[in-house]
């Protein structure tokens, strides 16, 4: 792959902040840093969505808000409804965790019913979601099916980690994901990418969306 600028780079990466101990200063600093290089998103937790949505209001950098997060064990109900709040305090896409549970134990039906309830619900107000297949737990086969039933529930990303597991992306996965969807869905890469490099790797192997803490250190290796 041709490298990338700075610019186009940065187009890829939701930066990240979602830290449990992060204060409102390092959620502005993010904002200002995702703002300086002109990302995709800010991604953080529920709590500051209308601190970020605020923070953007003058750019064209989306608002990204985690739901069900990090353990996607929460119930349907309060997976939409925290969808839906979020979406009032200024969201604008919603990375949701997938119910792994029964995912791991065969239950496709309910995994794409909850998949479905959020999907509506951020549906309903124009906006986007991501699913979040957590790939550390699952063999090829059921990182196969999540993706399926992602696709059958009319997401809009597939996502590999929410980086609090015990691995994030790697390029395999992200490569079974996109030739899974195809050109039907996003594939988002997120977890332990901390280079430039590795950011292309990841968009070689077929990542449209990169979720990075590390923005400013990957973007420091392209040439502006």
């Amino acid at each position: 792959m041709t490298d990338l600028t700075k610019r186009q780079l940065a187009k890829y990466l939701d930066h990240t902040l979602l830290a449990p101990n992060a204060t409102k200063e390092e959620i502005i600093r993010t904002c200002n840093e995702a703002k300086q290089y002109q990302t995709a998103s800010v991604c953080v937790n529920a709590h500051w969505a209308s601190l970020v949505h605020q923070q953007l209001a003058q750019s064209e950098i989306q608002t990204c808000v985690v739901v069900g997060f990090p353990l996607g064990a929460t119930s349907t109900q309060a997976k939409v409804a925290e969808a839906q709040q979020a979406m009032r305090d200024g969201a604008d896409e919603l990375d949701m965790v997938i119910n792994l549970g029964e995912l791991l134990g065969g239950n496709d039906g309910a995994v794409q019913a909850d998949i479905s309830a959020v999907v509506q619900a951020v549906h309903a107000q124009d906006k986007l979601l991501k699913v979040i297949i957590e790939t550390s737990f699952l063999n090829d086969e059921q990182i196969v099916k999540a993706c399926q039933l992602s696709e059958q529930a009319q997401a809009d990303f597939v996502k590999t980690s929410t980086g609090f597991s015990s691995a994030g992306a790697k390029e395999n996965d992200v490569h079974l994901m996109r030739a899974t969807v195809g050109e039907s869905l996003g594939v988002k890469a997120s977890g332990g990418i901390h280079s430039y490099q590795e950011a292309l790797g990841m968009i070689e192997a077929g990542a449209s969306r990169l979720g990075v803490s590390a923005t400013v250190k990957i973007l420091a290796g392209a040439k502006d």
